[in-house]
């Protein structure tokens, strides 16, 4: 087996209201979050652009309290990691690719680069909210 690397890092913005969900191990949180990429078109020399959407899913008291605090529109960036599932359906075998959320920093600004992303609260805001972290 080969020793890899499951890390992913997307900047953009919710395009749905975050889903809060309770489940027999805690809370999860699904979002949707879109981002962008943009290319030069080599023959009319204009700017193009494609916009990709990913399942987002973070577990535990944090997606909990970060559920009051995201709504469609927001602009974050996630670090996490991909976890393919497979379920079926109508006798067919379909596959769902979603990032497990491990980081969220709440955006303001256009770019990362611009230092525009603030990591979210973790223990103090979440212990005075009375949630354990």
């Amino acid at each position: 087996m080969s020793d890899g690397l499951n890390l992913v890092t997307l900047f953009g913005n919710l395009g749905a209201e975050p889903e809060l969900k309770t489940s027999a191990a805690g809370p999860v949180l699904k979002m949707r979050l879109a981002t962008d990429y943009s290319w030069r078109n080599k023959e009319s020399n204009e700017r193009e652009k494609r916009t990709e959407w990913h399942s987002l899913t973070m577990f535990g008291p944090r997606a909990e309290a970060l559920a009051k605090h995201l709504h469609k529109g927001s602009r974050v960036m996630v670090t996490g990691h991909l976890r393919t599932s497979s379920y079926e359906k109508e006798g067919q075998t379909h596959h769902r690719t979603e990032v497990i959320v491990d980081e969220l920093c709440f955006g303001s600004g256009r770019s990362p680069a611009n230092g525009a992303f603030t990591p979210a609260p973790r223990e103090a805001p979440l212990a005075a909210a009375g949630i354990p972290f």
